[in-house]
């Protein structure tokens, strides 16, 4: 017997609002998995929209999961800025060369046009395709690398963590210049059709930089840009830890948080005091490798910890799978989130909670 009562759009939005949709959603994260069902390279696969397309249907036909992903690769944005992407067989692309070769260069810098960059047009093209084929059914998640942490791939890591202490009037002037493209590439993908946006945001994790530091620079760069942005978004700190940071996530115009497979999600969602649905956290790195057993357990574990009382979605930590996870594992997941995540609950969180 079918027990779903609800369409994937219906059983997100329920469970966004802190309310008990059919089951516990479930994000997989399949943005290169497709290639593999198309029989193509990764490099093939992204060259053209209507392969993302069609693997984004055919991945959430196959697993059943509830939501569809436009988002190609993070190097698409820097290409509008003029940088290149390094294809790999086996994982995903990287950015080139830095754009950024000197921080001279900052005060001349304009934000691309979303309209001028075929990279993203093709992501807007995809995004707009998805919509129109899932008929408002099924969630299509937009993206965004935030404006505090495109710059890894503009500048180089280091070079940017020099800038951010050693230069503070440039570090403010190339914040000023990514929020300009950032916001208006968040809203380009939202009036094609994104039902949302994941505002990624590695480097506030305070897995990278501290907390003061983050609410003197990043935290004031999310708080004006994510209010700019004319959706929902959800915060992703990419496998990073979050917990000394939800607090202050709270105070800003975002409605997730996506937490480290490292933390507890009871925890997480408790300190984001019914403020923050939670996304998250299985160990993507970690699921190459599970067993049936390992996959049926870890689901089970992360339903009983975060999907009491709703505002929880089952995803990955990181925000993209990797292209090693095995179909297996993919099915077994699938398979127990419909054992495990059945509203009312079967299980007991005081016994999750000694594991």
């Amino acid at each position: 017997m079918n027990r779903e009562t609800m369409t994937p759009m219906e059983r997100v939005m329920t469970t966004l609002q802190f309310r008990e949709p059919d089951r516990v959603p479930l994000f997989l994260s399949l943005t290169m998995h497709g290639a593999k069902e198309l029989g193509l390279s990764i490099e093939e696969y992204y060259a053209k929209a209507e392969h993302v397309v069609e693997g984004q249907l055919r991945m959430q036909a196959k697993y059943r999961h509830d939501c569809l992903i436009p988002f190609c690769y993070a190097a698409a944005e820097t290409e509008a800025w003029g940088g290149t992407t390094i294809f790999r067989d086996d994982g995903p692309p990287n950015s080139g060369a830095p754009v950024i070769t000197t921080p001279e260069m900052i005060p001349d810098l304009e934000p691309p046009c979303v309209e001028d960059s075929p990279s993203l047009q093709r992501i807007l093209d995809i995004t707009g395709e998805l919509h129109r084929r899932s008929r408002g059914e099924i969630p299509v998640l937009g993206v965004v690398i935030s404006p505090f942490s495109l710059p890894v791939m503009q500048m180089g890591f280091e070079a940017y963590l020099v800038l951010t202490y050693e230069h503070p009037q440039l570090f403010q002037q190339l914040m000023k210049v990514n929020e300009t493209f950032c916001i208006a590439w968040a809203n380009a993908q939202l009036a094609a059709g994104a039902t949302a946006i994941i505002y990624f945001d590695p480097v506030a994790s305070p897995s990278i930089t501290t907390r003061q530091t983050y609410l003197q620079t990043g935290y004031q760069v999310a708080r004006r840009t994510l209010a700019a942005i004319e959706g929902p978004t959800a915060t992703h700190l990419a496998s990073g830890s979050s917990l000394p940071i939800v607090g202050d996530l709270c105070g800003l115009d975002t409605q997730v948080v996506c937490p480290s497979a490292d933390e507890d999600l009871g925890e997480v969602k408790a300190t984001g005091r019914g403020r923050l649905a939670v996304v998250g956290n299985l160990n993507g790195l970690a699921m190459r490798r599970w067993t049936a057993r390992q996959t049926e357990e870890e689901v089970r574990h992360a339903i009983e910890r975060g999907g009491p009382g709703g505002g929880f979605v089952l995803s990955d930590h990181h925000g993209e799978l990797p292209f090693q996870v095995p179909d297996e594992v993919l099915f077994g997941i699938s398979e127990a989130v419909r054992r495990w995540g059945f509203y009312p609950l079967q299980t007991n969180p005081g016994t999750a909670q000694e594991r």
